[in-house]
């Protein structure tokens, strides 16, 4: 939820700061795809969060997976706290650190890497494809911010 909230603080500073040149305040606000975009990956993450607690939660049983699955977690806060560092960058208008894009490109692959390599079956297993393609949709966003936020 602090993600969502972190979300619309830059929608809605993007759109009140002003920015030295008219270049880097486009690219701040961005068009309405953009910001559909941000908004998604925000969401996406913050929606897999609460997915992988339950899935957590269903595979305790299983300490190879219950490892896996925070292994998950921690990639997925690793994502949210990159994208927290460039939502600051862009409300104090500034360039995003590279760093931090790369932060979230890294932690959302090793995410999937090790979510695609969990064996679920019944409940989990249905709780494991929820998670996987909330995941997606996730990076599905996170590349239509690259692409559409320039």
């Amino acid at each position: 939820m602090r993600f969502f909230t972190v979300a619309l603080a830059l929608l809605a500073g993007a759109l009140v700061h002003a920015t030295p040149t008219t270049e880097i305040a486009a690219r701040q606000v961005g068009d309405l795809q953009c910001n559909v975009d941000r908004l998604g990956i925000v969401a996406a993450l913050a929606t897999t969060q609460g997915t992988l607690k339950l899935l957590g939660s269903q595979l305790a049983s299983d300490s190879a997976a219950a490892a896996d699955v925070q292994s998950v977690e921690s990639s997925i806060t690793g994502a949210q706290d990159a994208i927290g560092v460039i939502a600051k960058a862009l409300l104090e208008g500034q360039t995003a650190p590279a760093a931090a894009r790369t932060d979230v490109i890294g932690n959302l692959t090793n995410a999937h890497s090790t979510l695609a390599g969990i064996s679920a079956s019944g409940a989990s297993g249905v709780t494991l494809k929820a998670a996987l393609a909330e995941l997606a949709v996730a990076q599905s966003s996170g590349l239509g911010v690259i692409d559409n936020c320039k």
